[in-house]
């Protein structure tokens, strides 16, 4: 008899795999992840494509930049992964696939992505989002939409950087593919937004990391300057 795994299931598996103290700083990133994609999972609805690894790979990167050390970074990634019952080194592939393939041909991705009639071939892209424009119940996902916003960055840089460029070409894209815009323009503000928050939470423990090394090296100094000025007692 097949059982649905629960959360609890996924979290227990993650620990086994890492089970070193996950960095405080990126600590609800990894959970956060955990349960969000366990519950993609357990869907009947959900499909994996290469859009959707493209997402989790770029949200995890971005989220997790600077971890010390970054071994530990690689580990946590592949015990998310293990956890979650996916292939890393396939997750990683299919990403860095659709993310060469974007950055070979800028101008055709960014046509695909608001066309679907344009005539242009692209594969796997081309197929995957005939698929979900097609599909009535496709599941879409917070990580697609990152996944989605990933390729847009690399097609269309200079567009992404003007807030009322960025909105219009994200409305498009939801509503070519057919899943509508709203969520997907939610999503790609939410993940903005947090990856200011995060770099903004990075710079600060930096900046007090780096304060309390000045502070250390004040007070040596000082120390240092005691003892060579000290001179031994006179005799009586």
């Amino acid at each position: 008899m097949n059982t649905v795994r629960t959360v609890s299931d996924t979290k227990k598996d993650f620990y086994l795999a890492f089970p070193k103290p996950v960095n405080q700083v990126y600590r609800r990133v990894v959970d956060e992840l955990l349960v969000e994609i366990h519950l993609l999972k357990v869907n009947q609805t959900f499909v994996y494509d290469a859009i959707f690894a493209l997402g989790f790979v770029t949200t995890f990167d971005r989220f997790t930049a600077g971890y010390k050390p970054e071994t530990d970074r690689f580990a946590v990634f592949h015990a998310l992964c293990a956890a979650l019952q996916f292939d890393s080194d396939r997750i990683r592939q299919d990403a860095a696939n659709l993310s060469d393939l974007a950055t070979r041909s800028p101008n055709d991705i960014k046509t695909l992505l608001t066309n679907l009639d344009s005539g242009i071939i692209l594969e796997p892209l081309s197929g995957q989002l005939q698929i979900i424009s097609a599909k009535e119940n496709f599941k879409y996902s917070r990580l697609l939409g990152v996944g989605l916003y990933a390729l847009l960055e690399i097609s269309d840089p200079e567009a992404i950087a003007d807030s009322a460029k960025r909105e219009e070409l994200i409305k498009l894209v939801g509503e070519t593919l057919k899943f509508g815009s709203d969520r997907l323009l939610k999503d790609v503000d939410l993940y903005r937004s947090n990856l200011d928050k995060i770099e903004q939470a990075r710079q600060m423990i930096a900046d007090m990391v780096e304060a309390e090394r000045k502070k250390r090296s004040q007070k040596e100094a000082v120390l240092s300057s005691a003892k060579t000025t000290e001179t031994p007692d006179n005799p009586s």
